[in-house]
């Protein structure tokens, strides 16, 4: 009887039905979202403040550099106001994806640092990175403006402000000496017009004397 009741479990047993998808294959599970650490939210004002405050943003590669070579970079940009940053990109990636610059998360890949300045001191750094081919220049932004890094090269040949406004000052001048020369020209015709017409007159009109009367012909002789 003993055996019999084996044979009978072993064959009512319930073999469960195998999944249509391994386990394995499966996406993890949601991990709960954690709160961010002070050292996190400190990064995150510090990245804030460097797009508020920068009007030339460029990220580049960072590459392996030595110690040495680092610091001259960081001297010979900073001689030009142009300041080196370094952050993490993970927590790059997040400020970027909830600020007004998506676009630039294709260029934040392995690790990147960036090239700020107040002002857009484009020329003095593209002219300090082609003397050093080891750190390449990705892209990055310039008054809003999303560069790429033909962009950057681009925008470092164009003429300086200085210059283009004292073009413009030069125009603008020529043109209006142009133009007081046109509204002058038509006045001082009519003003010389007029004086000698006057002077034609003065000319042909006999001459009254005093008493207001004027002089009376000459008698023509008798025949």
């Amino acid at each position: 009887m003993h055996f019999e009741r084996q044979k009978l479990m072993a064959v009512t047993e319930y073999i469960p039905p195998k999944p249509a998808v391994n386990p394995r294959c499966l996406p993890p599970p949601p991990r709960p979202p954690q709160e961010e650490t002070g050292l996190v939210r400190l990064l995150r004002r510090e990245i804030a403040a460097v797009f508020r405050d920068n009007r030339m943003i460029a990220v580049c590669q960072n590459v392996a550099l030595s110690a040495e070579d680092k610091l001259l970079m960081r001297h010979r940009l900073r001689r030009h106001k142009i300041l080196m940053k370094v952050f993490p990109n993970q927590i790059l990636k997040s400020f970027l994806e909830d600020s007004k610059y998506p676009n630039l998360l294709p260029l934040f890949v392995g690790h990147n640092l960036l090239l700020v300045s107040e002002e857009p001191k484009v020329k003095e750094m593209v002219r300090i990175l082609k003397s050093v081919p080891f750190l390449p220049l990705l892209g990055g932004c310039v008054d809003d403006t999303i560069l790429s890094r033909q962009g950057f090269i681009n925008y470092s040949k164009l003429p300086s402000l200085a210059l283009v406004q004292g073009e413009l000052v030069g125009g603008l001048t020529l043109l209006t000496a142009q133009t007081h020369s046109l509204l002058q020209h038509q006045p001082l015709r009519l003003t010389a017009l007029l004086d000698r017409y006057v002077r034609q007159q003065h000319k042909e009109d006999p001459v009254v004397p005093a008493s207001g009367q004027p002089d009376p012909p000459d008698p023509v002789p008798d025949s």
